[in-house]
């Protein structure tokens, strides 16, 4: 066992609920990291299973893991606790049924010292069924400016919404938390991180395996949760309109691209024809509210537009479209 040093370097937070056949993996690769100097924040979220006996082992193991067990109250009130109690100079995430590769974190924190930079990102692979799913990334290093680095979060070219694989100046924290309550936290929290940084570096590394579970609320069939992520658009297309002007084009396109997904998910994925028709005018509000920014939008190709300019005019014809195409 060795002794915690004063400050730790990194705190690496792992919100935890309902994860044990998942869990030790997780823990093990965090453990495992080339940098010593970090501190553990496992906050188990009301468990029902054995992840919370699971956690209390592993903290007997090391000095460094900090385990918090609290009433649930879902991943992004597990993360603000954890953030609460984080120490270390940088802040990085490991979801619970998740793991890294053993120096992604010293990886992180080396470059973000050596370069001055508030965000590090990293690549990430996917797991499934057991195999880790290798895809070849040319993108080369890149240092970028607040703008910079807000225009890719975008594009989606380079990186994308998606918490875990990315290592933050703690100061970056300073008055925003998740939302609690909806899922793509993500989603509605990563953009505001982006501006409190003024230096974001970008690394040609892999260094996090994101596990696809079947179980996930995500892999699961469409359901009303996912609608969270217009909640979040809202915020996102307001606070970018009056900050970041010049790359509104972008962010547009970006809410675009995420609103025909979505249309079409609910289309191939939900049978109940009330439940389809209820989220897809919801969604229909949203896309009204912004129809007149993404068909100007230069970004966004002619096809989306068009269908989404059927779509803010009636939606029968879609769920007609969709009906013959199955019968």
């Amino acid at each position: 066992m060795r002794e915690q040093q004063e400050t730790p370097l990194v705190s690496i937070i792992v919100p935890v609920y309902n994860v044990e056949g998942y869990l030790e993996k997780c823990l093990n690769s965090v453990l495992e990291q080339t940098l010593k100097n970090i501190e553990i924040i496992i906050v188990n979220d009301g468990s029902t299973d054995r992840s919370g006996e699971i956690c209390n082992q592993y903290a007997k193991k090391d000095s460094r893991i900090k385990v918090f067990h609290k009433e649930y109250g879902g991943v992004s009130s597990a993360r603000n606790a954890g953030i609460h109690k984080a120490q270390g100079e940088f802040i990085g995430f490991v979801d619970s049924d998740d793991w890294v590769y053993p120096d992604m974190f010293e990886v992180l924190y080396k470059n973000a010292r050596g370069s001055a930079a508030d965000i590090v990102i990293c690549n990430l692979l996917r797991e499934i069924n057991g195999e880790v799913i290798y895809v070849e990334n040319k993108h080369p290093n890149r240092e970028m400016t607040n703008l910079e680095a807000m225009r890719e979060l975008f594009k989606g070219h380079l990186y994308r919404f998606a918490l875990w694989n990315k290592l933050y100046r703690r100061s970056c924290f300073s008055n925003i938390e998740f939302p609690e309550g909806r899922i793509h936290e993500d989603l509605s929290t990563t953009y505001k991180l982006f501006s409190k940084a003024e230096k974001i570096v970008y690394l040609n590394y892999t260094g996090y395996i994101y596990v696809k579970r079947e179980n996930s609320i995500l892999n699961q069939t469409y359901n009303e949760k996912r609608l969270d992520a217009f909640l979040g658009w809202e915020e996102i297309l307001m606070y970018m309109k009056k900050n970041y002007p010049t790359i509104f084009k972008e962010v547009v396109a970006c809410f675009g691209y995420w609103s025909t997904d979505n249309v079409f998910y609910i289309l191939n994925q939900m049978k109940n024809r009330t439940s389809k028709k209820e989220y897809l005018t919801r969604i229909q509000l949203f896309v009204r509210k912004n129809y007149l920014d993404l068909m100007g939008n230069k970004i966004l190709p002619w096809k989306y537009k068009l269908l989404l300019s059927f779509y803010c005019l009636d939606i029968k014809w879609l769920l007609l479209l969709r009906n013959k195409e199955t019968s």
